[in-house]
């Protein structure tokens, strides 16, 4: 029903001289905040400038020029400078519940990024250190901007790159060999992450063995010791093997993932062309870009020892993205701590000319504080992903009990993971992403509120007003009359779900999505308490309404990288 908005204001501007396309003119059209005001609107403040008068007398003037009301609508009205559109509301509903239904899981996509090959790099834990509860704020905004930028027709490329070889490296297998080379090496992120923590407080309390440690790292970056070799290989491995198990719990993939070892000796190479193209300098002894004059202060590539550092890596992992994957865009998911850093990092690659202008994306997020405070992986304050899931999965399966005391021990297992995931999900996603959260889990767990746990319990009701239906039971024709005001609020609300869709794909931000489907949860819930749907006059519209919100909901929380449950 919009096209037909965009179809008559195209003909009645092309009619005063405004020559404007419907892609244009559809992104000038507006949904207003409450029903009184229309189903859609359009501003003139745009035209003030091209038809030289006030825009409530051009909104006026456009209004005059409609003189047959076009199938679908009720009315047209101006209110300032705005046309305000009314839809039939029994057409509105009929069209959009059918839409819904026909397109299911394709309700709602677009193809505005059609022939565009994008890389998201997200996650990026480090071998030998802890995949804390920060970590999972960046796969989870990671993931979900994969999705809806496949929603929107792009073709994109989930990529991990983890820190396998550096300076925590050689803290961690100097640690292991000096004081815990009797244990047995295992695939443990708590172990793993334990080792970490007890070589940087050892090197805190005697910074002399920092000369041991630098040793080591010299020796990881030549390859020359073969045991150091061979350990940091086989605890590599266990490092990456104990991400299995969370990735799968978080409902995300990586089709491609990088590790620093693999651009290590490219990022050297990349730091000697620019010696010679005059892009860096020598200084007092490390290799540096000047950046002074863009504000950026000075760019390190390499230390005095003549080690690599995270920039001379980037440089070269750039590089590869770029050049082996034929990239349009490359989207880096990271802490905003690392603001700066990127400034820097994507000057120097444009005055070396690696890539053109605006390929290059960094998307920063704030941190997670828990109620103790920031976390770091460099103490043993952080929170860690196994201890914080254990207590989040306790938390849940006492509150599922509550309301399911004898559902079985694997069932209560599933649903448990779940409700889990969504409620952390849901409280990272539905804060923008530059916002500091404060997580606490009793809280994001509550069944009631805005949650993710509430938005699960509002699609498992769906589920259970469906699964009353008598199996057999024909469906009459919907014919809808005398729609109820909440019945029209729901209808409005899932007919809204494409253009959230592509407000969260134009700008990058799933927040929109999540608060979406909170509002559509509480839509939902004011209409299933308000208007009875089984043995009703109008069961069979109120079904399909019903079906409706299930499919838009499913398709919100799959965007979002939250799996429904159709039991609590």
């Amino acid at each position: 029903m919009k096209e037909e908005v965009v179809k008559l204001l195209k003909k009645i501007l092309e009619q005063k001289g405004v020559k404007l396309d419907s892609k244009e003119i559809e992104g000038y059209i507006e949904v207003p905040p409450s029903a009184e005001m229309g189903d859609y609107a359009f501003p003139c403040f745009f035209l003030a400038g091209k038809l030289k008068d006030n825009p409530a007398k051009i909104a006026a003037e456009l209004r005059k020029e409609i003189k047959i009301i076009p199938k679908g609508f009720s009315e047209i009205k101006v209110a300032g400078p705005y046309v305000n559109f009314y839809t039939d509301k029994n057409s509105f509903a009929e069209k959009t519940i059918s839409d819904i239904l026909i397109k299911k899981n394709n309700f709602g996509k677009n193809s505005l990024g059609k022939n565009i090959k994008t890389m998201i790099e997200f996650s990026q834990p480090n071998t030998h250190k802890a995949f804390h509860v920060g970590h999972i704020r960046g796969t989870s905004i990671g993931e979900s901007l994969s999705r809806i930028s496949e929603f929107s027709g792009e073709k994109i490329i989930r990529a991990n790159y983890s820190g396998d070889t550096g300076m925590h490296i050689a803290k961690w297998i100097w640690c292991y060999n000096k004081y815990h080379s009797k244990e047995k090496l295992k695939d443990d992120e708590a172990w793993i992450a334990s080792i970490y923590v007890d070589a940087v407080k050892k090197l805190s309390e005697n910074p002399d063995f920092q000369k041991e440690v630098d040793e080591i790292n010299k020796k990881l970056e030549s390859r020359a010791d073969k045991k150091i070799n061979e350990l940091w290989k086989k605890t590599r491995i266990l490092s990456i093997k104990s991400w299995n198990k969370i990735y799968k719990e978080l409902n995300t993939r990586f089709d491609v993932h990088f590790f620093e070892s693999e651009v290590e000796k490219r990022g050297k190479e990349l730091v000697a062309d620019l010696i010679k193209k005059g892009v860096a300098e020598k200084s007092q002894g490390a290799i540096i870009v000047d950046l002074n004059k863009y504000d950026l202060g000075v760019f390190i590539l390499l230390r005095s020892d003549g080690t690599v550092l995270y920039s001379s890596k980037d440089l070269a992992l750039a590089e590869k993205k770029l050049k082996e994957y034929k990239l349009d865009k490359s989207i880096v998911v990271v802490g905003s701590a690392q603001d700066f850093y990127f400034k820097q990092l994507f000057k120097v690659i444009e005055i070396a000319k690696l890539c053109k202008e605006g390929v290059l994306n960094h998307i920063p997020f704030s941190e997670i504080r828990l109620p103790a405070g920031k976390m770091s992986s460099r103490t043993g304050e952080n929170i860690i992903y196994s201890d914080f899931m254990s207590e989040m999965l306790d938390y849940s399966k006492k509150e599922i009990l509550k309301r399911a005391p004898k559902l079985p021990k694997k069932e209560l297992e599933r649903r448990a993971i779940k409700i889990s995931v969504s409620a952390i999900k849901y409280s990272i996603l539905k804060q923008n992403s530059n916002k500091s959260i404060t997580f606490r889990k009793e809280d994001t767990l509550n069944f009631d509120g805005d949650t993710g746990p509430y938005i699960l319990y509002s699609y498992a009701r769906a589920c259970s007003i469906l699964k009353k239906v008598k199996a057999g039971t024909k469906q009459t024709k919907k014919i809808i009359k005398n729609l109820e005001q909440k019945e029209i609020e729901l209808v409005r609300k899932l007919s809204q779900f494409p253009e959230i869709v592509i407000s969260s794909y134009q700008t990058l931000n799933p927040s929109s999505l999540a608060n979406y489907s909170y509002q559509l949860s509480q839509i939902f819930n004011e209409f299933y308490h308000d208007c009875p749907v089984i043995g009703s006059e109008n069961e069979s519209f109120r079904l399909s309404l019903v079906k409706s919100f299930k499919q838009v909901l499913r398709n919100s929380l799959y965007l979002l990288g939250i799996e429904t449950v159709e039991r609590m």
